[in-house]
């Protein structure tokens, strides 16, 4: 393959559009809703050449709006994830063998269809299909996605354009770049319509062919990006979406010798079952697999008695209920000292009960739905446990509605045990735990968040003593994969702040920087001896 002889001028984040009331952008959205709202929608697998409308025919629902009929999905089984997989390998060595520069072509042709065409339904898609505000909404599917696209393909110039220097005059050294020899497996979330269109894009820009398993709570959005690829040019084969069971799913993918990488996000628990197939089996595969994956996250806010109340309580605020706490960067435990406690709570309470909380279709909801049945059961079971705990106050919140969609309001705890499953756990919804500790005793709150939590995602400390923000960040440098400084622990921007984590949370290979592009590729190095020697002895021989 072809490698850059040239550097391509890094990109500018995509502008995010704030769809002010009553604005162009406001109307042009609620015009895109309406239109979605107003018809039926069928989402087929898309193997190879074909569109695959087959297996068990499932209704998608608003999770806001349950009653509401979007459209119907397919979903296949075990036979399905073989045909994908062939036509994965059927599609690599044309794929392989494109030079680079048409393959980046065909993303940044992707980047600019959603940067305008698509940009109203790309939203609307995601703010229907995963209960996401418009404001959320835009910064995920719209200009994290974008970013995505854009930023990959200036950091695989980089790559490329990487090369070893010569040893002498008569010594051409050069490095060569190839895909991974088989298929990419790609498992995304629900949760980000970026994260889904990267974590299977990312290794396909760099020449790998790719099977998709999306989630079946974002297969309305899935539908979008793959429409979206296609319209871009992308070659059949390349990335094939396929739904069906996940043991099934991957029994056939993690027994497949042409098995050559795996990009994950979503549970640990899921990701370390993956991680112990894939060990058991690895004398069956062609080369060592790469595996690549975020999991769980516990994310903490930490405040020193320094530190602005107003500015912690809007932290949080923000950082633990934005898309109902759904992120894996939320803050869903915080450690705040005792002198600011009162103020903090105050602003806290207010700030939280004067969300709303709605359907999407009202673009001055703050709240919305959670995505499933299944969520909704396991938060409000959190909810329902702390309410009877004695180690538990609930200052706000702490009721749930399933009557019309699965809406939990914002809750907000305060325990005397830093301890407990609340402290420790992953909820992933919108259920914030605060400790109050006392100011002198903040060195060793901050090993208690070091040491309480599995997860090592994010994690953010607020202070405007100096001192205190940097014995934080020496004694929380393993804690969080994303660090920050008087700021909430969520909203990584691509090109800004590469983001993932260690420990329990992933394998912290930092999706939109150079390093995750990395792991797609394999390194060939290319030594030409241009006069080569003649004779077997070294001058030490005389």
């Amino acid at each position: 393959m072809a490698n850059a002889i040239f550097s391509v001028p890094r990109p500018k984040n995509e502008p995010v559009y704030d769809y002010v009331p009553k604005s162009k952008d406001h109307k042009e959205i609620l015009s895109a809703l309406d239109e979605a709202l107003g018809k039926k929608i069928e989402v087929p697998m898309y193997i190879g050449n074909k569109e695959i409308f087959e297996g068990e025919k499932i209704s998608m629902h608003p999770p806001h709006d349950t009653k509401h009929i979007l459209g119907h999905y397919y979903k296949g089984d075990a036979s399905h994830v073989q045909l994908a997989i062939d036509a994965a390998l059927e599609a690599k060595t044309e794929w392989s063998e494109m030079d680079w520069n048409h393959r980046a072509a065909i993303f940044l042709r992707a980047a600019d269809l959603i940067a305008g065409k698509y940009r109203y339904q790309m939203n609307v898609a995601t703010m229907v299909c995963q209960s996401k505000n418009v404001f959320q909404s835009e910064i995920d599917s719209v200009c994290e996605f974008i970013d995505f696209l854009r930023f990959n393909v200036y950091y695989l110039s980089e790559i490329y354009n990487r090369q070893p220097a010569a040893n002498s005059d008569t010594i051409w050294n050069r490095l060569k770049y190839r895909p991974l020899e088989g298929f990419v497996f790609a498992v995304t979330p629900f949760n980000f319509t970026a994260i889904a269109g990267n974590l299977c894009f990312a290794p396909a820009l760099c020449g790998n062919t790719v099977v998709w398993k999306p989630s079946e709570d974002q297969i309305y959005s899935a539908f979008w990006l793959q429409k979206i690829f296609k319209e871009a040019g992308l070659p059949d084969g390349v990335i094939n979406m396929v739904v069906a069971d996940g043991p099934a799913t991957g029994d056939v993918v993690f027994n497949h010798p042409e098995f050559a990488g795996l990009h994950f996000t979503g549970s640990t628990k899921v990701f370390q079952q993956m991680w112990t197939i894939i060990g058991q089996n690895i004398s069956k595969y062609k080369s060592y697999p790469r595996i690549v994956g975020e999991t769980g996250g516990k994310d903490f806010l930490m405040a020193h008695g320094s530190s602005n109340p107003v500015q912690v309580a809007t932290a949080l605020s923000r950082g633990a209920f934005e898309f109902q706490g759904q992120k894996c960067s939320a803050a869903s435990r915080a450690y705040i000292a005792k002198s600011i406690w009162n103020e903090t709570k105050k602003h806290l309470v207010e700030q939280v009960e004067s969300m709303k909380m709605g359907s999407v279709n009202d673009t001055s909801n703050f709240i919305n739905a959670v995505i499933s049945k299944a969520s909704f059961d396991r938060i409000s079971g959190y909810i329902d446990e702390g309410l009877a705990s004695n180690e538990i106050e609930c200052i706000t919140g702490g009721t749930y509605d399933d009557s019309e969609g699965y809406f939990v309001k914002p809750t907000v705890f305060v325990t005397s045990n830093p301890s407990n499953k609340w402290m420790a756990e992953e909820i992933f919804g919108p259920v914030l735990t605060i400790y109050v500790y006392e100011d002198e005793d903040f060195e060793k709150t901050l090993e208690l968040v070091d040491q309480t939590s599995p997860y090592a995602l994010t994690g953010a400390v607020f202070s405007t003593d100096r001192y205190a923000i940097t014995l934080a960040e020496k004694k929380l440098e393993n804690s969080a994969g994303n660090f920050y400084i008087n700021d909430k622990p969520t909203g990584a921007v691509v090109g800004q702040q590469p983001f993932g984590g260690g420990r329990a949370s992933g394998t912290n290979d930092k999706a939109g920087e150079i390093f995750n592009l990395y792991r797609w590729i394999n390194v060939q190095t290319v030594k030409e001896n241009l006069l080569p020697p003649e004779d077997y002895k070294y001058p030490f021989l005389g």
